[in-house]
């Protein structure tokens, strides 16, 4: 005898989760990471490249920045990397002082918190 086809249902449960579900929720006072020389580079030359290609969509924009910044040789990328430097810096501190002042964690010079118990 044949044995019977089972029905396949692991992708059906699959469906039936939310996909984000084990995500919580960000923090809306949570820090900005901070961003990429690209990224810098991308928001200054946005509009100039907009601007030259009318047509050009999303992705294509996309496409003709990370062109034009492979084109770019090391000096001429320099201030996006120094932006991004201290884009880097503001962003650790404001991790730091997020993390202090925000969430318990063990204290670092051990006893301004419990003070109650004693």
């Amino acid at each position: 005898m044949p044995k019977e086809a089972k029905p396949k249902r692991k992708a059906a449960e699959k469906a039936e989760k939310p996909a984000k579900a084990a995500r919580g929720k960000k923090d809306p006072n949570a820090p900005k990471r901070a961003l990429s020389a690209y990224m810098f580079f991308s928001q200054d030359w946005r509009e100039r490249i907009k601007a030259e290609n009318p047509d050009a969509g999303f992705g294509e924009v996309g496409k003709l920045l990370g062109a034009k910044w492979k084109e770019l040789d090391d000096e001429e990328k320099k201030p996006y990397i120094d932006q991004a430097a201290k884009d880097k810096t503001r962003a650790e501190d404001e991790k730091i002082a997020y993390e202090g002042g925000g969430k318990k964690s063990a204290p670092a010079s051990g006893g301004e918190e419990d003070d109650d118990d004693e």
